[in-house]
């Protein structure tokens, strides 16, 4: 049995580039950029109006002109209306193009319009006021969005604003999720008395859809013959197993045994925490990676952050996780002599400090707890005292 330190230093050892891939830029939410990307003209492209009102000559007001003819009125998008007498005026709206014939936009709270005529209310002007001037932000061919980053919604926009249609991104890898175990029913199905429905399959898939991966799902009954043609066949597929069950050491536990018998090479099995103790881990000659988690949901739950998430992110580039840091806000209590993940729920005090209230519950099959907590608390071995406004690190789930 090893360390959470040791298992996660050989998980993340595994860590693969699957390479790149076009996708529409529309498509490309939450993906990692694999390209620069460049402006394909000045940005903004045109001296901007940035305020509703006039746009003037500045000379007319250094040379007294105070009220204003308006000439014409120009929208976003129009082409521009140019003044051609020191004491005419356009009337323009934000985001419009500046005619080269003027320099200065004034706002209309600075001004009283009546009977197309234009008068300033104010002697606070300045040239070039409410104006953003073309080149402003950046320049044709200047990187906009450097490689390696998440997409976020601000990205989508600016990859819009550059036209770039399709862009190139980080692969995901090919991922299966396989729960196994004859007690699991569908979950359209009413279970008996002694069976329940199948979920960990489910919330592993919805953990990984939340960072835009999109994983098939699988269930094997508790038959050896059954479990070795599958995982076989997944191997043979994808570039990581990710499994539910059938890892600890009951009669029934089949798939470490199948898992040997197809050429996976165990890298560990059983770390020295809970919930997760049975965690198994391991490469196929073929490359494939198999992260076999033991059933209890909360397990599966906690081993998925803790061990599957980080190894996906140095895959892609992004580094590792950045630690968070909460302080206990409850005394605890944990006997065992293994690293403890505690359930429990954050919030900032008056000090914007950091809190963890721990959600207490009953064991590694209390799923139910995970509703009302947000994170995980890595507590360290060797103790059995936690005590309240202790700084221990956390593995946020929501």
């Amino acid at each position: 049995m090893i360390t959470v330190e040791e298992a996660e230093k050989i998980i993340l050892a595994q860590a693969a580039d699957y390479g790149v891939e076009i996708v529409p830029f529309e498509n490309a939410l939450g993906r990692v950029l694999a390209e620069d990307i460049k402006a394909d003209r000045d940005l903004p492209p045109f001296n901007r109006v940035t305020m509703d009102g006039i746009a003037v000559k500045y000379e007319a007001i250094e040379n007294g002109i105070s009220t204003f003819r308006i000439k014409g009125t120009q929208a976003a998008g129009e082409e521009p209306v140019m003044i051609e007498e020191p004491n005419e005026c356009v009337e323009i709206m934000t985001g419009a193009i500046l005619p080269s014939s003027a320099d200065t936009v004034i706002r209309y709270e600075d001004l009283e319009l009546r009977a197309g005529l234009a008068t300033l209310v104010t002697n606070e002007i300045k040239r070039d006021q409410n104006i953003h001037f073309k080149g402003k932000d950046k320049k044709q061919n200047d990187v906009v969005a450097a490689s390696g980053q998440v997409i976020t919604p601000a990205l989508v926009s600016l990859m819009a604003s550059v036209g770039e249609v399709e862009v190139r991104v980080k692969r995901l890898p090919r991922v299966v999720i396989i729960s196994s175990g004859n007690e699991l029913v569908k979950v359209h199905e009413t279970p008996s008395a002694y069976q329940t429905r199948q979920s960990n399959g489910y919330t592993i898939q919805a953990i990984l859809k939340q960072h835009s991966l999109d994983a098939d799902l699988l269930h094997v009954p508790d038959d050896p013959a059954i479990i070795k043609k599958q995982l076989k066949n997944c191997l043979q597929n994808y570039d990581v197993l990710l499994l539910s069950g059938g890892v600890s050491m009951g009669k029934f536990d089949y798939i470490p045994k199948a898992l040997e018998e197809l050429q996976v090479d165990k890298l560990f099995h059983k770390v020295q925490q809970r919930p997760g103790k049975p965690f198994w881990f391991g490469k196929h000659t073929g490359g494939a990676l198999v992260f076999a988690f033991p059933g209890n949901p909360v397990a599966t739950f906690m081993c998925v952050y803790r061990y599957f998430l980080p190894w996906l992110q140095t895959s892609l580039g992004l580094g590792d996780i950045k630690p968070t840091y909460a302080v206990l806000n409850n005394r605890y209590y944990f006997q065992p002599q293994l690293k403890c993940f505690l359930q429990v729920k954050l919030h900032y005090n008056e000090y914007c400090q950091l809190m963890a209230t721990p959600v207490e519950g009953n064991g590694s099959g209390d799923f139910a707890n995970l509703a009302d907590a947000d994170a995980f608390m890595e507590l360290p071995p060797g103790r059995s005292e936690f005590k309240k406004g202790e700084v221990f690190r956390v593995w946020k789930f929501v």
